[in-house]
């Protein structure tokens, strides 16, 4: 007696894209003797009508990746890089409109930030908090981010920044959780708050028909609030912090409707001194990397509708 090889079923190819991941430009504008410096790196992701590529191997449909990245570096060329944000903008448009096999473009920026050097006979003056003197951001660290999506219609337009190092060194507390037989940890009353931004906020913008925000402005006044509610916020848990972060930014800045951000708790512990005769009274810690709390969430405008995805590297 012989069974029957049962029919194989149908393997479907599901969602799929494609492109030239981190393609690292440079863009160095000359004003006379002065020159204004942009340092991107760009990551094109491509979609559309290319079930056959993956199916039987035919490239018809294929907009090579070296050609996406050629067309990075001349667009710097071309059309300069006003912004991140712009320039995934003439990206995005491009790729989606000169092919037709490509309904879908996803431009991915990481833009890195340089300052001047002023040299000691400038005249620069030092300008100090005059209130505020427990906060600090590391300079230079954090990365200015953004996301284009392009699909033909509609724009979605992502921003955001991360490895921004925050701290402060009062003005925090934490006490009154819940305690079971395997909790340890003190309750703290004055403490450090530090912590290592991640945030995306996006944008209403999606027609363009409609004026387009001053990205610039945008982002940098979108940072700024993220750091003046970190300083400002007398903090009895980080989840509090993070509202009041991304609050500030819905409620000072009209052309953002969604921001998630994602706060790691970078836990200082006081040092045991008292073996050496020692009081430590709160000036001596220890920075512990790991492990660490982390803390996200996601702050809506009311009536916006939450479309970040939760983990933001998904496809």
């Amino acid at each position: 007696m012989s069974s029957a090889t049962p029919p194989a079923r149908p393997v479907l190819l599901g969602r799929n894209q494609y492109g030239k991941a981190e393609n690292r430009v440079v863009r160095i504008t000359r004003d006379g003797r002065t020159h204004h410096i942009k340092d991107l790196n760009v990551s094109v992701a491509l979609s559309g009508d290319m079930d056959e590529v993956h199916y039987s191997g035919s490239n018809a449909n294929v907009l090579p990746t070296d050609t996406t990245k050629n067309t990075v570096y001349a667009f710097a060329k071309e059309h300069g890089i006003e912004s991140a944000e712009q320039f995934g903008i003439h990206l995005a448009r491009h790729f989606v409109t000169s092919q037709e096999p490509i309904h879908r473009a996803r431009i991915r920026i990481e833009e890195y930030a340089w300052e001047r050097i002023e040299a000691s006979d400038s005249g620069s003056r030092f300008i100090g908090a005059d209130e505020i003197k427990h906060s600090f951001v590391r300079k230079g660290q954090d990365v200015r981010t953004a996301q284009i999506t392009y699909d033909g219609e509609s724009w979605e337009v992502l921003t955001g920044l991360k490895d921004l190092t925050v701290m402060n060194s009062t003005d925090s507390e934490f006490w009154g959780y819940v305690k079971d037989k395997y909790t340890t940890l003190p309750e703290a009353y004055d403490r450090i708050l530090a912590t290592e931004v991640q945030a995306c906020w996006r944008h209403n913008w999606t027609d363009e028909t409609e004026r387009m925000p001053n990205w610039e402005r945008s982002y940098a006044q979108s940072r700024k609030h993220l750091l003046e509610a970190f300083a400002e916020t007398y903090s009895l848990s980080l989840q509090q912090t993070l509202y009041h972060m991304g609050a500030r930014v819905i409620n000072g800045r009209s052309e953002v409707d969604e921001i998630r951000l994602s706060l790691p708790n970078k836990h200082h512990f006081l040092v045991d001194l008292e073996p050496f005769g020692l009081k430590n009274d709160n000036e001596v810690y220890l920075a512990a990397d790991r492990p660490y709390g982390l803390i996200e969430a996601t702050i809506l405008r009311e009536g916006a509708e939450q479309r970040i995805p939760v983990d933001v590297t998904n496809l």
